[in-house]
């Protein structure tokens, strides 16, 4: 790419989420395969304190966080999908219009997955989510297995993600994992993207922990 240097794309509470969320969803699966449910909610709960601030950032963060700056429609997503073996295409600024789509099927499953481990009901009735004594026995053990199909889905759409990354990165020449994790990609010019201030970022999570907080224990 004659001319190209390396542009600012990503910022840093978009990058921290990603990895973050990575790390939780990890463990949550850790933890409920090792019994470890203490932990595995608290997990949760964190999962979805990040999952609330990353809707809040779609709206008020950069521009590459944006959603209205990735969520195409229709027609968009077809004419992409049209050039997507062409390897000499100009990469996209943050999400393509059909990685958005993604990131929201992603994002709607993880509200689905969080949501529903905050009713969901055991067996036996013992372990159970905080908010379970809302529902009745038997809705609480319809959301526990919804809880568990969605994870199901969230591997599925998981694995994927990963493929196509790899796809990109190797029959494209396209590498998406070096910018989420510097921030920077090369570009041939100057993209002029907005970048959200870092203190919004942070007064923006601490909303969403209050009202996960608030959720949880308030309501439980």
């Amino acid at each position: 790419m004659n001319g190209a240097s390396t542009r600012r794309v990503w910022d840093l509470p978009t990058r921290l989420f990603h990895l973050a969320l990575i790390a939780l969803f990890a463990f949550s699966w850790w933890s409920a395969e090792n019994g470890e449910l203490r932990w595995h909610r608290w997990s949760g709960y964190t999962v979805l304190t990040l999952l609330l601030f990353r809707l809040f950032w779609g709206f008020a963060g950069s521009t590459t966080a944006r959603f209205v700056q990735f969520v195409r429609g229709p027609r968009a997503f077809v004419m992409y999908a049209r050039g997507l073996l062409t390897r000499d295409a100009a990469p996209s600024l943050g999400h393509n219009p059909m990685g958005g789509w993604s990131v929201l099927a992603m994002l709607l499953l993880l509200l689905v997955q969080t949501g529903t481990g905050l009713f969901a009901v055991d067996t036996d009735g013992v372990e159970s989510g905080p908010l379970s004594h809302f529902v009745s026995f038997d809705a609480g053990r319809t959301l526990a297995e919804l809880h568990e199909t969605s994870f199901n889905l969230l591997l599925v759409l998981i694995g994927l993600h990963i493929a196509v990354v790899l796809f990109y990165l190797l029959y494209r020449r396209d590498n998406l994992i070096t910018p989420m994790l510097s921030g920077r990609k090369r570009l041939a010019a100057d993209p002029a993207l907005r970048f959200a201030s870092p203190a919004l970022a942070a007064l923006l999570l601490v909303v969403a922990a209050a009202l996960v907080a608030a959720l949880v224990f308030g309501l439980g």
